[in-house]
């Protein structure tokens, strides 16, 4: 069966990489979530995608230049008008934690700033094995060197190289970094390259498919997963597979 992500939790309909937004997904049904890391200045985890805060939330200024009291003051769902109560931007432990009363897997993104790389990687491993989530969390990025990091600080943990242009046999290429899956842009990967990979036992799970016809094309083809912003859609269309 191919398992369905929530990208950036349920964001087709709530306010991205907030607590709202994940919940809503495991109410979907979803089978997992992805979401994205920072660091901010006084070195707590957060769960937002810019290297800024001025797209996702009412405040203004870098991720890296706010403490994580100053971040928390910020409102996530300002843009969303339907939304009366404000969401914060969440810590990774918050999350974390809520992951542990579910059976959900996660997928941490590692933005790839230059600022982040060897600073977030050992306590992101931390904080996984703290909350007793090796088997639940792949760690992907489109900075390689960083899940190679992660890699060798944690071997339990699946990394995944993030990647939006054609790779020739990627599955080689996930395999001589010791990725057990890959996350590439769904235009990226035609079915050919799909069903070689998973011969060579390298699980696909590409990103951000929200069209139906792509959504059937990697339901038919039985790809690993994918990655959306509309976990309903894709799950209303899974069920006649099923």
């Amino acid at each position: 069966m191919t398992l369905i992500f929530a990208h950036r939790g349920y964001s087709a309909k709530y306010p991205e990489n907030t607590m709202k937004a994940f919940k809503e997904a495991e109410n979907a049904g979803a089978d997992g979530i992805e979401l994205d890391v920072q660091l901010t200045k006084d070195n707590e985890i957060v769960v937002i995608h810019d290297d800024k805060v001025d797209r996702t939330t009412n405040g203004s200024g870098f991720v890296k230049d706010f403490s994580f009291a100053e971040l928390r003051r910020l409102d996530a769902s300002y843009k969303h008008k339907t939304i009366l109560k404000k969401e914060p931007v969440p810590s990774l432990k918050e999350v974390l934690a809520w992951l542990q009363t579910n059976q959900l897997q996660c997928n941490i993104e590692i933005k790839s700033s230059a600022e982040s790389y060897m600073k977030i990687e050992e306590p992101l491993i931390e904080l996984i094995r703290e909350f007793a989530l090796t088997e639940r969390v792949i760690i992907s990025s489109f900075n390689h060197y960083s899940i190679v990091y992660c890699y060798r600080l944690a071997p339990e943990i699946e990394i995944a190289p993030l990647y939006h242009e054609g790779l020739y046999m990627p599955w080689v290429y996930a395999r001589s970094i010791k990725a057990k899956g890959m996350h590439p842009n769904f235009r990226v990967v035609p079915n050919e390259i799909i069903k070689a990979s998973l011969e060579f036992g390298i699980e696909v799970r590409p990103y951000t498919v929200n069209k139906e016809q792509e959504m059937r094309r990697l339901f038919d083809i039985g790809c690993t997963a994918f990655i959306t912003d509309d976990p309903v859609k894709a799950i209303k269309i899974r069920k006649e597979y099923s």
